[in-house]
């Protein structure tokens, strides 16, 4: 017969979900130490005794942001549930460091990374260790002083009962758990325990051979001898420190010392007496853990978190101090990774790691891992602006000699970031930021090299940012809208259609022009539903035009399309649905494609455009002359349409116009004309432009000299006046 939870001494089964992964957690807990613990709880009331305790460790470790410090108080907690063990807190640390990521790291509002979720564990099991520790130190200390005390006045009162406060004191002093030490007021050292002994290496007489006050060691706080002098004065009745002693090999023993004054029946200052805790190998547990938190895994380079201690200390430090840093990031180290694997990428990282350690050997000078193949190094000190381009410069030739990998050869690149200047005028976040915008620079550049930082530069950079964070918000809130520049019959001045020029309305930078924010629309996939709004909003703009103003002849919308939407599987199919929902006429639309964009275009590139002509869209091969200008391919595009760039029409601005120019616009228009493409020219600005271009043969322009891009409604009254 099976026996229910409750009978068995067991809880339910834990629920799904984060509770029941906590619960498991402090089940796991709660095995682990129990037999250890001096309680009256059954092992499952200590489960449920250390619930609260686990939830709290959840929360340290997905606080925002994060710190460990609330960990002291789970320590402590464990030592008044009495689990005074040792081997309690060796048993705690194993717990929280295999199991609380894997069943708490979920339990938050975002999921750890790896990497987060064991540095964070790190600094928690740190600081768990400190509180348990101390609690326990305060508590034995608070017992053995009280021990001691009681066993000093039985010897001061030994007349009266000699025999029995002997026996008492010795077996007090000699089994005590912590080093105890009686000496004079001058330092002679009267009594010494065995555990005192044992922690100075075992040789009594190197202990008695010193007085109190010969025990310096270097790493001594001011305060220690102060308050020994104090004490020794009568002024002060205990001090607490935290001391190193040389032992008798020469090795350091680190202790939590506590020197009490032992006063005569008077009141007379008579003796002082030491209790030693050893903390040495708890001092060399926290600088393991210190060191695993603040070092890089695999280079063994102080990490990001190290690194920003060190910069906001150079960036508070006193006036008169300067700084310099290199944002170092490697080209092409993406492609390693791929090809070669993770773990050949990782030890290139490793040879570049040591050879930066090489660069930065001077006073001030140290080098960090930011994470992946991103690394910094800073200087500091009086003068740093030939220092940190020095230092960018030994980094450079230091990745200038191939690394050998697996029998191959690999030649390493990096574009570094500097900023320079003086401490106390930006915050490590600015400085970080800047580095970062001006590395990036340095790589578009053609990496291999530095760049110094440039406010303005760094000002465009995050202006670049914002707007393009703002792009999809602005899309949706309608803040975009279309200007229309009309294209004028070169002939007889008639107006023969409209361009459409999608504007941005910013909120605090205004009207911007379509070279502001474009590229960014491409960079982030946006221009597709962009584009499509324009087109969308052209066409129905077309389609007005045609059914208000039908006696002045059909107007043709010319629409620009980005080398992103030539690549979108739907352009065909959505070009259709937005026709047939308009009810404009295929051949009213002419999709313009920039030169460059159909550079050694393939088939596959070219199929939807030639669909499109074949439904009868005109197709027009826009900035014709600022690419390769292969006229050649020309046979083998589907465009109809051919669009002079601005810079042809700037020699015929002076008078005379300039020959050169004039015979190559000449020539193109009677290329143009024998494969049957119209010819039109941007960029018309004066009425002598204009008959130049008329007699060649042109035959639609669009400039200034017509008109601005404007609001739809202009077209129709330049339509009723003509354009010339």
């Amino acid at each position: 017969m099976s026996i229910p939870a409750q009978a068995s001494g067991e809880p339910d089964a834990e629920p799904d979900g984060p509770e029941g992964r906590l619960r498991r957690f402090a089940r796991i807990w709660s095995r682990a130490i129990f037999p250890l613990t001096a309680t009256s709880l059954t092992r499952p009331e200590f489960e449920q005794h250390l619930l609260p305790l686990a939830r709290e460790l959840n929360g340290i470790l997905h606080a925002h942001p994060f710190d460990a410090s609330p960990a002291q108080r789970i320590g402590e907690a464990l030592i008044e549930a009495h689990c005074t063990d040792p081997d309690a807190l060796s048993s705690t640390l194993g717990v929280v460091d295999s199991y609380l990521v894997l069943y708490c790291g979920g339990n938050g509002p975002g999921v750890l990374t790896t990497e987060d979720g064991r540095a964070r564990c790190a600094r928690i099991q740190h600081t768990l260790a400190a509180g348990f520790t101390g609690a326990l130190r305060e508590r034995t200390l608070a017992e053995q002083e009280a021990i001691a005390r009681s066993a000093l006045t039985a010897r001061s009162d030994a007349e009266q009962a000699l025999h029995a406060t002997e026996a008492r004191f010795r077996a007090v002093f000699k089994d005590a758990a912590i080093g105890i030490g009686i000496a004079d007021l001058d330092g002679n050292i009267l009594e010494i325990n065995d555990t005192l002994t044992k922690m100075f290496g075992g040789l009594e007489h190197h202990v008695r051979s010193h007085k109190v006050n010969e025990w310096v060691h270097p790493e001594d706080s001011p305060q220690v001898w102060k308050y020994y002098d104090e004490l020794v004065r009568g002024e002060r009745d205990h001090y607490r420190v935290e001391k190193a002693y040389y032992r008798n090999d020469g090795t350091v023993l680190w202790t939590n010392l506590t020197v009490s004054l032992l006063r005569d029946s008077e009141g007379r200052p008579e003796y002082q007496l030491a209790l030693m805790e050893d903390t040495t190998e708890r001092r060399l547990l926290n600088l393991r853990l210190r060191y695993e938190a603040t070092h890089d895994a695999l280079t063994g380079l102080p990490n990001r978190t190290l690194f920003f201690e060190r910069l906001e200390k150079a960036l508070t430090a006193q006036e008169g101090i300067r700084f310099g840093l290199c944002y170092l990031d490697l080209d092409g180290f993406k492609a390693i990774n791929d090809s070669l694997g993770h773990a050949a990428g990782d030890r290139l990282l490793v040879e570049v790691a040591d050879r930066l350690q090489s660069c930065a050997t001077a006073p001030g000078e140290m080098v960090a891992r930011l994470g992946g193949d991103e690394f910094v190094a800073l200087t500091t000190g009086p003068d740093t602006a030939e220092e940190v381009d020095e230092l960018a410069g030994r980094i450079l030739n230091a990745l200038a000699s191939p690394i050998r990998l697996d029998g191959r050869e690999l030649t390493v690149r990096g574009s570094i970031g500097v900023v320079e200047g003086p401490s106390g005028e930006r915050s490590a976040a600015e400085v970080l930021r800047s580095a970062d915008i001006t590395m990036y620079r340095a790589k578009a550049a053609g990496g291999n090299r530095y760049q110094l930082a440039d406010a303005e530069a760094d000002a465009r950079a995050i202006t670049r940012h914002g707007l393009t964070t703002a792009l999809p918000a602005a899309l949706d809130r309608g803040e975009f809208f279309i200007e229309y520049q009309p294209l004028v019959h070169l002939d007889d001045g008639t107006v023969h259609g409209a361009e459409a020029l999608v504007r941005w309305c910013h909120p605090q930078h205004g009207v911007l022009g379509p070279d502001r924010f474009i590229p960014l629309a491409e960079h982030t996939g946006l221009i597709v539903p962009l584009g499509r709004w324009v087109l969308e909003e052209s066409v129905r703009q077309a389609n007005f035009w045609q059914e208000r103003h039908s006696d002045g002849g059909p107007l043709r919308i010319n629409v620009n399309l980005s080398p992103t939407q030539l690549h979108h599987p739907r352009l065909v199919a959505e070009t259709v649905d937005v026709l047939e929902r308009s009810g404009l006429e295929p051949g009213a639309l002419c999709l313009e494609v920039t030169e460059s964009a159909l550079i050694g275009a393939d088939d596959d590139l070219l199929k939807p455009l030639r669909q499109l002509a074949e439904m009868g869209v005109d197709i027009a091969l826009d900035d014709f002359g600022t690419g390769y200008s292969n006229l050649a391919n020309l046979r083998r595009l589907p465009v109809s349409v051919l669009k002079l760039d601005r810079s042809f029409t700037r020699g015929m601005q002076q008078h005379p116009a300039d020959p050169v120019d004039l015979k190559i616009v000449e020539g193109i228009v009677s290329l143009a004309h024998s494969l049957e493409l119209a010819v039109t020219v941007e960029g018309v600005e004066t009425g002598a432009q204009a008959e130049q271009l008329r007699r060649i043969g042109c035959d639609t322009a669009q400039g200034w000299y017509y008109a601005r891009p404007g609001a739809p409604d202009r077209i129709h009254s330049l339509l009723l006046a003509d354009a010339v």
